[in-house]
């Protein structure tokens, strides 16, 4: 029989990156946060949420005393902050580019959001905005698009190009119109 080691403290499971963005979540909403609050967000059991707080405050990402108030430190913040990041990008790509309805990419935000890499993360949001400054079916400017997304032209500053092009574009269309 094979022993499974403990995962080392500096890694997170999907489950602990669910319970900071709930805690980050409601701290915007809520002045102090309380475990009651957090167990009513993740849908669970107090006993539940309890021990995953403990835990959690064991890698110093929350400060929580027996009884009162959670809260994230400065490094809780910083990862719930990203992981909430990379959930709205994400849920921003199913919904705006593949059009998936808003229900279906929530939920798929969820579990994706920790499987994403930190450079996947940076190419989607490039390749969303690129798409986002292209507004046009335009072929030149699906053409530039398609290519800064995956890098061909690495000199160039690909939004600027983007921009460019679509000012470009609705400045003949506004000439075309006198």
């Amino acid at each position: 029989m094979r022993i499974m080691e403990p995962a080392p403290k500096n890694i997170l499971s999907a489950v602990m990156e669910d319970y900071l963005k709930a805690i980050f979540t409601l701290e915007t909403l809520k002045r102090y946060v309380r475990v009651r609050d957090i167990a009513e967000k993740m849908k669970v059991r107090l006993p539940t949420v309890t021990s995953m707080v403990n835990n959690l405050a064991e890698r110093n990402l929350v400060k929580h005393e027996k009884y009162e108030h959670v809260e994230l430190t400065d490094q809780g913040k910083h990862i719930a902050s990203e992981i909430h990041k990379r959930h709205l990008t994400v849920r921003k790509f199913l919904i705006e580019i593949l059009r998936v309805d808003e229900r279906t990419a929530e939920k798929d935000a969820c579990q994706m959001e920790h499987a994403v890499s930190p450079l996947t993360l940076k190419q989607l949001t490039r390749f969303m905005e690129i798409l986002e400054n292209c507004s046009d079916r335009n072929k030149e400017c699906k053409g530039v698009a398609k290519n800064c997304a995956q890098g061909f032209e690495p000199d160039i500053n690909c939004l600027e190009q983007m921009k460019n092009l679509r000012a470009d574009m609705l400045e003949s269309k506004g000439n075309s119109r006198k």
